[in-house]
């Protein structure tokens, strides 16, 4: 009885933040610059109204069909790609992101913490008392009776706890959204889009419905702002309503069947995001030469756009043409130097291009993406490569100490430490890196062998 009871807690804290479901295992996290700079552009006025740090809140997209958002583990708020491609308009996710910001404010991770606690002794005391009727009656049945009720007792109250986190989540939206002088018509919008949901069964209901309870009092008081604020009305910026759309297509091109995809965007239809979603549904084809067709015409009207000379380069790369797909990545770079994903592209390209040239830009490319986002084990995996091409067998070893830390394989990243230091000497920066990466490798390694000793 005890794994039952724990293994009801552990569902408990599922239902709040992140989803356990047949679908968990399979879910990829996804990395596009042009998805993610939109979102963040998006979020980062209700972040700074909110009192958050902008750079300090991590946005993860999960490839899941499902219509879902929440955080956890901090500043991390995970959205799901069902969410992006359901939203009709910035408003309705831009709606959400603020509630997510507010749960955030409110330190309802922290005080979940004590919820889960009041929730499992509950539990527990549940469990004793169910043992304590089945001895003293001799009646097994009377004894699970009394566990379940309390196990039911136990997920009413931690269920109820969550309704007051939804509220109050709502209620700091609202605020966040009028301080931005912003619609909150799109939250509404969203929460009418659920209240469909809740008729569904349960197994069918996407689960925003299961870990966001949504109650009469929740959608009455959002309709009651929205009918009271003075920026309800207020239209969003036409380039956000053209970037949301762009994302949204984007999505469905790489993520549906390219058939789909050019069942759903007509050959007739000549808008810009329709063209876009084509010219990646062929390239997935693979169809080369109508996707560059395609995306050069996009590129003679937005030559300019980071994202659509990104989206060339991809596709010369991944169709064997890594020579070629240097110059877009270039390009993308040039438009956006402070993107870390354009730049791995670039250095990726560089690299594959067979040309020794190009192996010292290709470091350069790299180095900087490590340095805006040191935690991205495949910027660090190339730069390895890159360097170990280039004959600099030190700062190879380096990147590949970076980068097994980082993938968890532990004796790897000391031995590559090690013999980083061996050729790079002992002073300076790197040197002072390369003692952390030995000592986190030991701390965990520690841990992992008091965890598997038998005392």
């Amino acid at each position: 009885m005890f794994t039952r009871i724990f293994l009801l807690v552990t569902v408990l804290i599922a239902l709040w933040s992140a989803p356990a479901d047949a679908q968990q295992a399979k879910r990829q996290f996804i990395r596009d610059a042009e998805v993610e700079n939109t979102i963040r552009d998006f979020c980062t006025p209700i972040f700074q109204v909110a009192g958050l740090d902008p750079q300090a809140v991590r946005i993860l997209l999960l490839n899941d069909p499902t219509l879902n958002a929440y955080v956890a583990g901090g500043q991390n708020i995970f959205i799901h790609t069902g969410l992006i491609m359901r939203s009709e308009n910035p408003g309705q996710l831009i709606g959400v992101i603020a509630h997510e910001s507010g749960h955030i404010v409110g330190g309802h991770l922290i005080r979940l913490n004590d919820a889960v606690a009041n929730a499992s002794t509950e539990a527990i005391l549940a469990m004793l008392l169910g043992a304590a009727a089945g001895a003293v009656s001799g009646n097994g049945q009377a004894g699970a009776g009394v566990m379940m009720g309390g196990q039911e007792m136990a997920m009413r109250n931690l269920l109820a706890f969550s309704r007051s986190q939804e509220q109050q989540a709502d209620q700091m939206a609202m605020r966040f959204l009028d301080d931005t002088h912003w619609s909150a018509r799109g939250m509404l919008e969203f929460f009418n889009i659920l209240g469909d949901q809740e008729l569904l069964v349960s197994s069918r209901q996407d689960p925003y419905v299961r870990t966001h309870p949504l109650t009469r009092d929740r959608v009455a008081f959002v309709r009651e702002h929205v009918e009271k604020s003075p920026y309800s009305d207020r239209p969003w910026p036409a380039d956000w309503v053209e970037r949301h759309r762009r994302i949204k297509v984007k999505l469905q091109a790489f993520l549906d069947p390219p058939s789909k995809t050019l069942m759903r965007f007509k050959e007739d239809d000549p808008s810009l995001e329709a063209r876009y979603a084509r010219s990646i549904a062929y390239y997935r084809k693979p169809d080369l030469p109508a996707a560059l067709r395609l995306i050069d015409g996009l590129l003679a009207e937005r030559p300019q756009d980071p994202y659509f000379w990104e989206l060339k380069g991809q596709m010369l790369f991944e169709n064997g043409h890594p020579r070629d797909a240097v110059e877009p990545y270039r390009k993308a770079v040039e438009y956006l130097p402070n993107s870390a994903l354009l730049r791995i592209g670039l250095g990726q390209a560089e690299i594959e291009s067979d040309d020794a040239t190009l192996l010292s830009d290709a470091a350069a490319n790299l180095t900087i993406a490590v340095r805006l986002e040191p935690e991205d084990a495949f910027g660090w995996q190339q730069l390895a490569i890159a360097f170990g091409r280039d004959g600099n067998e030190g700062m190879a070893s380096y990147a590949l100490a970076e980068y097994f830390l980082l993938a968890g394989k532990l004796p790897e990243a000391n031995y590559h430490a090690n013999k980083a230091e061996q050729a790079l000497g002992h002073k300076g920066p790197i040197w002072l890196r390369l003692q952390d990466i030995k000592a986190q490798a030991a701390e965990v390694k520690a841990i992992q062998d008091r965890d598997r000793s038998p005392w």
